[in-house]
């Protein structure tokens, strides 16, 4: 059993956010530089995401109390959130109210994605450089008439753009395989390209915002589709020639998501008035979190995929 210290609170863990954080750690961290990489006490238990029901609270924590449902994104950036776990020791400020509109199984499936999005799109809440340009991003206002593209769209932080851009009033444009067309829609994408069949230049130009949930070293290809003055938002990483996004006019932010409690509760307001919805692609045990891998691993996730601890 954990034991909390001053601003933190002991939740029992009901469920568990699969993020890819939670693999590039299982798999020591390859996925980064060599010189950025974490130095990791072992053993180590993953998990950043997860809702439960708060046990007990420090004595200078106000803002909760035994018995209050919660979730949240605990520690990130880091990876001493420890949520693939039974009880957690959770900072206050990591934590908002648990929506009563969604169970703990979609809450917890929510955080790190949302927050991407949100710290992204709406407001980064921050003013710490990112550590891969050095910079601190600056979210674009989304205004009624702009089109927003969301590359991969149908995943945790792709669908969650699909709607946050929704909201503020754009016109969306969502890339993804062609099975995840119907749940796009009716999340809200006013076009939908499937990018099996069809480059998204070859279809759409002139676009205000591209967020790009994929990465990778096809990034590139999407500047085609921005117009000039345009915004790319790369989430994962992705190399970019400066001397053509110059010559383009084009502006590269990006961020690293952190924990954040308020921006939460903000979210939360919005899936208790239903204009967020959190796409379930699969749901397991937390005694198979590593069939829970593996689902991601194959990849073409619709939604999150989410670990139950109480059933």
């Amino acid at each position: 059993m954990p034991k909390i210290g001053p601003g933190e609170v002991l939740v029992r863990v009901h469920a568990v956010g699969v993020n890819p954080p939670d693999w590039y750690l299982r798999e020591g961290m390859k996925v980064m530089p060599a010189d950025m990489r974490p130095v990791l006490e072992f053993p180590v238990v993953p998990g950043t995401d997860m809702s439960g029901v708060v046990q007990a609270v420090a004595p200078d924590v106000t803002r909760f109390a035994v018995g209050d449902e919660v979730f949240g994104m605990l520690r990130f950036p880091g990876f001493d959130g420890r949520t693939y776990a039974e009880y957690v020791a959770a900072p206050a400020s990591d934590l908002a109210p648990k929506p009563t509109a969604v169970d703990h199984v979609r809450a917890a499936g929510a955080p790190m994605a949302v927050l991407t999005a949100w710290q992204y799109l709406i407001d980064l809440g921050h003013d710490v450089p990112s550590p891969f340009t050095g910079r601190v991003h600056q979210p674009v206002p989304i205004t009624p008439g702009m089109t927003v593209l969301v590359n991969g769209a149908a995943g945790g932080v792709g669908h969650f753009a699909v709607q946050l851009a929704k909201w503020k009033g754009a016109r969306v444009v969502a890339v993804a395989s062609g099975r995840h067309e119907r749940f796009l829609r009716e999340l809200g994408a006013d076009e939908f390209i499937d990018y099996a069949t069809t480059r998204p230049a070859d279809v759409v130009r002139g676009v205000d915002l591209v967020i790009d949930a994929v990465g990778g070293p096809h990034a590139a290809r999407l500047l085609a589709v921005l117009k000039r003055g345009g915004t790319m938002l790369p989430v994962f990483f992705a190399e970019f020639d400066p001397a053509e996004t110059a010559r383009l006019g084009i502006s590269v932010s990006n961020i690293q998501v952190r924990s954040n409690g308020p921006q939460l509760a903000e979210i939360g307001r919005l899936f208790e008035e239903g204009r967020l919805q959190v796409g379930l692609d699969s749901v397991y045990p937390l005694s198979e979190a590593a069939s829970a891998h593996e689902r991601a691993a194959r990849g073409h996730i619709q939604g999150k995929i989410v670990l139950t601890v109480v059933p």
